[in-house]
């Protein structure tokens, strides 16, 4: 694909959505535009199933104000699509040549299975869990799927969503005993004719799309969850149970000051959750867990890389993104930081259980350790922590994160302590003891090219009778620089690994 900019507009049943997405001269992908209007489409819809005339040219506006906004942009490329709404309208042909006409864009209309399926990679793109169903609540269609080995099995798309739900048993988005016994007979009976979706309890249940990433805003204001991404989080098939007694006991008048609930789903939240509800009891899944990324993803990866949209390491793709989405951070200065940090992770974890772990956050920390400078070099470490903290590096849970960010920006015991302290609920001691171990470990790498020259050509480094030998095989230069930075860290670092380190020229 040679396009710099890619449109992707999303005509939901509930929402349509516009994303731009930007190829950077580093390769880098990031999102530089979005926006989203309610639409309701599925509720719009009169008694022949069509969709009216005024209704279509209020679409018509919203498209055609998206295609401006991508021209600003000077997008090479709108992709569009619809899903269940026009899926489902009996005039769904006359729609779309209304769009085409008057818009000039070409509609794809894709079927539930595509759905799930752009879905599928937009989730298992952005996170590192192996085996589990997939869902997601749409406005006029829900679409669950089995997935095993990071590849996804079964997908069926149910023909009913959290808007025509509502529509169908509450009107008022109040749902009475009575009519969440009837909503969740309806639901079930579907789940039932699909023998596959019983057959591999105790798997978790991801979910995609506005009504679980709204059950996660609520569930982390509601406990004061000290992180605010909802991406990659779980949570517990009781917690979300009581949460969803709670809303559906409010008025509506009340449910609209509850955290985390955006306005717009206030009626149709409730049902919504109850179709989660009954299809996690229903698979006998473990927990939920909540994905940020989802259809509007799968298919920027499906366009940007139409030949191998599926990433095979979606960690190590999400950090080089972040780094080159950083380019100021010098690079050779990096990778050297990066390759000597490992080979002495190498050494000091050699046969410990923990060895991977340490290996995979340090390559992490020490590949972004400078991406502050973007910002200010000054104070680069605490804007590496904060640029860190708030990009989604996916596959990572949100202690992962946490930790990573504080091993990247280290600087000394105290200072991590004062910076990992609102993050309290997250982190161990034991957590708290690596990252002081690997952060003090990153520093002495960085040391050892102070001069930012790659003056050390090759290290060799061994233990021997309380110091860490590090022995400057091929050295283009003085290492002057290197070796007093390494012996001012000397005592910070005994302390914490029980090893002086030593720089000696072969």
């Amino acid at each position: 694909m040679t396009e710099q900019r890619i449109g992707i507009i999303d005509i939901g049943s509930n929402s349509i959505r516009l994303v731009v997405c930007e190829r950077t001269s580093n390769g880098a992908h990031r999102v530089i535009d979005g926006s989203k209007r309610a639409a309701r489409l599925s509720e719009q819809l009169n008694d022949d199933g069509a969709l009216p005339d005024d209704i279509l040219n209020e679409l018509v506006d919203m498209i055609n104000h998206f295609r401006l906004i991508c021209a600003h942009h000077k997008t090479g490329l709108i992709r569009a699509v619809a899903t269940a709404a026009i899926r489902n309208s009996t005039n769904r042909n006359h729609i779309l040549s209304r769009i085409r006409e008057e818009t000039g864009l070409e509609i794809e209309l894709i079927s539930g299975e595509e759905e799930a399926g752009y879905g599928f990679l937009g989730m298992i793109n952005t996170m590192s869990v192996t085996d589990g169903f997939l869902i997601d609540i749409g406005g006029g269609s829900t679409e669950v799927s089995l997935f095993r080995d990071r590849r996804l099995v079964q997908a069926f798309s149910f023909p009913f969503g959290c808007v025509s739900l509502t529509r169908q048993f509450a009107k008022n988005g109040m749902l009475s005993d009575a009519q969440l016994a009837d909503l969740e007979q309806l639901v079930e009976q579907a789940v039932n004719r699909l023998p596959w979706l019983k057959q591999t309890p105790g798997l978790p249940l991801v979910g995609v799309g506005g009504t679980v990433r709204s059950l996660g805003k609520m569930q982390q204001a509601y406990i004061k969850y000290p992180f605010e991404s909802t991406h990659n989080y779980p949570i517990e098939g009781q917690a979300a149970d009581e949460l969803f007694e709670l809303l559906r006991q409010l008025p509506l008048n009340k449910r609209k000051n509850m955290p985390g609930l955006s306005k717009d789903r206030v009626d149709i939240i409730v049902p919504g959750l109850a179709i989660l509800r009954t299809i996690y009891r229903a698979v006998g899944a473990s927990n939920y867990i909540i994905c940020g990324a989802g259809l509007r993803d799968g298919l920027f990866f499906s366009t940007r890389f139409p030949d191998q949209p599926r990433l095979d390491d979606v960690t190590m793709y999400s950090v080089n993104n972040l780094a080159a989405l950083h380019p100021e951070a010098p690079m050779q200065h990096t990778t050297h930081v990066n390759r000597i940090v490992l080979q002495l992770t190498e050494l000091l974890y050699a046969g410990k259980p923990s060895k991977d772990q340490a290996a995979l956050f340090i390559d992490i920390a020490s590949t972004l350790h400078r991406i502050g400078a973007s910002i200010d070099y000054y104070d680069y470490k605490k804007h590496t922590f904060y640029l860190m903290i708030n990009s989604r590096l996916n596959g990572l849970s949100h202690r992962e994160l946490l930790i990573c960010s504080l091993i990247a920006s280290y600087k000394s015991k105290n200072r991590t302590k004062q910076i990992a302290a609102p993050y309290k609920p997250l982190l161990s001691e034991d957590d708290l003891a690596l990252i002081y171990k690997l952060g003090m470990l990153l520093q002495l790498a960085i040391a050892l090219d102070r001069s930012e020259t790659q003056v050390i050509g090759k290290l060799i480094a061994e233990e021997s009778e309380g110091k860490l030998h590090l022995r400057a095989v091929r050295a283009s230069g003085s290492l002057a620089v290197e070796r007093k930075e390494v012996e001012s860290q000397a005592d910070d670092f005994r302390k914490l690994w029980g090893l002086t380190p030593v720089l000696h020229e072969h």
